[in-house]
């Protein structure tokens, strides 16, 4: 039996990351930063994170917030698991975190190099939105009676479980550096997800394509959340 410490255990990937592993019998710490025992805010660092690595073979870190601190919270991280003769970390990325110039991914880029510069062994793995972001996307747009989206702009989103079950495929292994993308079944265009997201929701809108001018962002690069050549693609 492996112990694993996961972070952001009690988030929308954290959980059921969570329960996979607890699932094959492996002995599973959760931290975040209101769940006792190990309720830790990895980006005030100090010696909170001490205890929640002490003994733990792998860490799978999955916190991260869009309100800013995610380097110093893995550079925390990284340094407690040091200390502690962590031998894994594996970590959780965004597909595109190299092609779309705004601050959150390339925070989340620059957690990437920090994993890889680490000294640990270590495993990343890109994932492309899950299906809540779009839909959170579409229900914003939505409340005016004509929903505005980008124009032909595909997009690609993956059940949450999928990406826990992935995930938890090298925390149970050997580390393995970056491994291939997971991407949804298909590459969609938001306008279609639009639709169906309408259809599911009993909304009645027009819907008004519209192009994107000026700053690149994950729905306005061309293919950036898509990972047309992961596996599970079509």
């Amino acid at each position: 039996m492996t112990t694993i410490l996961v972070t952001g255990g009690t988030g929308t990937l954290g959980r059921p990351v969570v329960r996979r592993l607890r699932g094959e019998g492996h002995e599973v710490r959760v931290l975040s930063r209101h769940t006792p025992p190990y309720a830790v805010d990895l980006r005030r660092g100090g010696g909170a994170p001490a205890a929640a690595v002490e003994g733990v073979e792998t860490v799978v870190h999955c916190a991260t917030t869009v309100r800013g601190g995610d380097e110093a919270a893995a550079a925390h991280l990284i340094a407690a698991a040091r200390r502690a003769g962590v031998a894994h970390l594996v970590h959780i990325s965004i597909v595109g975190v190299d092609r779309v110039p705004l601050g959150y991914y390339r925070t989340k880029l620059a957690v990437e190099r920090l994993v890889e510069e680490s000294g640990l062994g270590w495993t990343v793995l890109r994932a492309t939105q899950f299906h809540d972001l779009p839909a959170l996307l579409f229900g914003a747009l939505s409340r005016p009676p004509v929903l505005l989206l980008p124009a032909e702009v595909p997009d690609q989103p993956v059940e949450v479980t999928e990406v826990a079950d992935r995930l938890a495929e090298p925390a149970l292994g050997s580390p393995a550096g970056r491994v291939p993308d997971l991407g949804g079944p298909e590459v969609r265009t938001l306008e279609s997800l639009a639709r169906a997201y309408l259809a599911a929701t009993g909304r009645r809108r027009a819907l008004w394509p519209v192009r994107l001018p000026g700053r690149c962002g994950p729905y306005a690069c061309p293919g950036a959340p898509t990972a047309p050549t992961a596996p599970g693609a079509i």
